[in-house]
């Protein structure tokens, strides 16, 4: 069988998938990504390269992808609607495709009041569940979202999209993820699991629906480096949900960043346990050189030979 990815290939042949974050620069800078590349290099299956996240400018999703490539990495652009007009969009995607480019993963995106430009004005010309509709019928069917054929090559793209299990109500965060999946979503990667109790009846739920049958799902990690970001994560980042007892165990730590990294460790080897999870997405937002021990020491993927 003809795979779109490598990761494609992981999660259809039943292996745990393992994907991290590369957050691109402030800035033009390559050696910033080849940096925390190099430090992650076959510790994980693909990475995600942000698209201006939070809202703030940073080095393009596209360009970032292009140096992982030349690197010998799998990457997993992303692309949010907050951006761009549905032209705009689909142009992104025949170019990442051109480029070899082989994973997206789509965004509807952080508002913009959330970032360093809080006056620029939002496009949101469609939402992500759109979006996914519009590259399926691009990649199955060959034609534009306006009807017209696509002439020369239709993107070749494993299309991803964002589930948070631990927004309410709980019912409607299933639904969502099964519209997402009729949409054309082939991967999913969830908001960070803090609140395990919350996930557990997610993830029930997702599996007496059928869904994980119809979807391959990898479940966010996001080690806390410091009482300061738990904090900013609890309090102050959309979507998060971190219970008290996970808080306060952080914050009244005499070392939190050790504490950080073993409730991240706890985290991903709970998670490799449960029925219905295809693998994990590891975000150390600043702190990639964490993951090479944490998947060293959770077991969750092969190690590379050094």
């Amino acid at each position: 069988m003809d795979f779109i990815s490598n990761l494609e290939k992981v999660l259809s042949e039943g292996s745990f998938a393992l994907t991290a974050e590369i957050g691109p620069p402030k800035g033009s800078d390559p050696n910033k990504i080849i940096k925390k590349a190099e430090i992650l290099k076959g510790y994980a299956d693909a990475f995600n390269i942000t698209d201006n996240q939070t809202a703030v400018v940073r080095m393009s999703s596209i360009a970032g992808c292009s140096i992982l490539l030349n690197m010998g990495m799998e990457p997993i652009m992303q692309l949010t609607c907050r951006d761009r007009n549905r032209i705009a969009l689909q142009s992104e995607v025949l170019g990442a495709s051109a480029l070899g480019i082989r994973n997206i993963l789509f965004l509807t995106g952080d508002h913009q009041s959330l970032g360093n430009h809080p006056d620029s004005k939002g496009v949101f010309d469609i939402d992500s569940l759109q979006l996914i509709q519009i590259v399926k019928k691009m990649r199955n069917d060959g034609v534009f979202q306006n009807g017209e054929v696509i002439p020369y090559g239709k993107p070749n793209i494993f299309i991803g999209a964002a589930a948070n299990p631990f927004a309410d109500p709980l019912g409607l965060r299933v639904e969502r993820l099964s519209k997402k999946i009729a949409a054309g979503a082939d991967f999913i990667q969830t908001q960070s699991v803090y609140n395990f109790d919350r996930f557990i009846e997610w993830i029930d739920e997702v599996r007496s629906n059928g869904l994980d049958k119809k979807v391959h799902i990898l479940a966010g990690v996001t080690p806390l480096k410091s009482s300061k970001m738990a904090y900013r994560m609890k309090f102050h980042v959309p979507g998060v949900d971190i219970p008290d007892k996970a808080y306060e165990r952080i914050i009244n730590a005499k070392d939190p960043k050790k504490e950080g990294y073993l409730l991240a460790l706890e985290t991903l080897q709970k998670l490799k346990k449960i029925k219905g999870i295809h693998g994990v997405h590891i975000t150390a937002l600043f702190w990639e050189d964490i993951i090479p021990s944490l998947v060293k020491e959770s077991k969750i993927h092969k190690i590379p030979s050094l």
